[in-house]
């Protein structure tokens, strides 16, 4: 019996999630159905019929913001612990550690957040189209960076290689700071399978990877899930055509925005 690991990027999820499962939909989705949502996307890529059986779910995010700090445009105070971000955030982490399986890796932030102009804002600001009179408070996000998270998947994908725990690894992301890691394991003999949920990926993740499992609905609702050619198992259950019943999730209201470093 074949072991697989879900590795799953809760920065990149979530974004994808909104992109491609929530539309315009009403009312907005509890923390736990998200969690619900994440854990079936997982559970999809273990054949179980065909032997395997999931190993764990390793998810990573970072703790959500809980300082204040004043608009620039508006002078206006904020305190991003009382936010719906924080809330939701706080409760998904909940949800995700009490289910069966699944492993919640939290990294920090990083100390120099700040408030950027959005790019399309910028580019006009730079173009002279606008000036910085024009600037409203949606031009403007406060932009925050995590830390420790690479670290945390590199050493939970070392030890699942060194311990011989699995025999694939299925990586939920679309960033290529988890390269390194990825050709550690096909070194070390693993399967490596990358689900970037529909989203464009970097020709170095292409590089690095034994190749490509989307199961979710596109929002054209012509394609349920694709295999690539490098990927293409033997095990029927990875052609079944019956893909994860859609849910719809009400757009979250960020008060800022992560990115991974």
């Amino acid at each position: 019996m074949s072991r697989v690991a879900i590795l799953v990027d809760l920065g990149f999820f979530l974004p994808r999630y909104r992109t491609l499962m929530e539309g315009d939909a009403s009312p907005s989705h509890t923390a736990k159905q998200v969690a619900t949502t994440l854990f079936k996307t997982a559970e999809r890529h273990v054949a179980r019929e065909h032997g395997e059986q999931l190993y764990r779910i390793f998810v990573y995010d970072c703790r959500p913001l809980d300082k204040k700090a004043h608009h620039p445009i508006t002078g206006r105070a904020i305190d991003f612990s009382r936010t719906p971000l924080f809330a939701f955030r706080n409760d998904l982490h909940r949800e995700l550690v009490r289910m069966r399986k699944v492993a919640l890796r939290l990294g920090e932030l990083a100390e120099d957040s700040r408030w950027i102009i959005r790019p399309e804002s910028l580019r006009r600001l730079l173009k002279k189209e606008i000036t910085l009179d024009d600037l409203t408070e949606d031009d403007v996000r406060y932009n925050v960076t995590q830390k420790g998270v690479d670290i945390k998947f590199g050493i939970d994908i070392a030890s699942l290689v060194y311990k011989r725990l699995v025999e694939r690894i299925v990586l939920i992301t679309g960033d290529s700071d988890f390269v390194p890691a990825a050709k550690l394991a096909r070194r070390e003999g693993l399967d490596v399978v990358l689900d970037p949920l529909w989203n464009h990926i970097a020709h170095s993740l292409h590089e690095h990877i034994d190749g490509l499992k989307c199961y979710w609905v596109k929002r054209d609702g012509r394609t349920r899930h694709a295999i690539s050619r490098r990927a293409r198992p033997n095990h029927k259950a990875l052609r079944n055509p019956s893909g994860l019943r859609r849910e719809s999730v009400n757009r979250l209201s960020a008060a800022h925005e992560t990115r991974s470093r």
